[in-house]
């Protein structure tokens, strides 16, 4: 996938969901990344890319069990102050997106697979 088709996918998942609070696009080192203008950044830049790059290594151990329990979809976390969900995109790459507490975190995971699945 091209860097421009990476900031598109951004633009449309930032803008399918007002409590999605970030959205990344993790592959080959490289982050493109936008965050809600009036959401709060909890974690610097550096920061992130580091979470991405270990969320990447554990995408890699989940599909060592695929061929038992099937391809891993999406990966789901809660923390005190979000959610946050890793889907993976193209070769090794990953989505990462941060939303609200009080969030549908299932509708906006079906929302950006079909985001996902326009530019696959």
């Amino acid at each position: 996938m091209r860097n421009l088709e990476y900031e598109k996918i951004c633009d449309e998942v930032l803008e399918s969901d007002k409590k999605i609070r970030y959205v990344g696009v993790y592959d080959y080192g490289e982050l493109y990344d936008k965050m809600r203008a009036d959401a709060e950044n909890y974690l610097s830049r550096e920061e992130t890319e580091l979470s991405l790059s270990q969320a990447v290594y554990r995408w890699s151990t989940r599909k060592k069990t695929s061929n038992k329990i099937g391809k891993p979809i999406f990966a789901l976390a809660k923390y005190e102050k979000i959610y946050r969900v890793t889907i993976p995109i193209g070769g090794a790459g990953l989505i990462l997106i941060s939303t609200e507490l009080d969030a549908d975190v299932n509708e906006i995971v079906e929302k950006v697979l079909k985001i996902k699945n326009k530019y696959s």
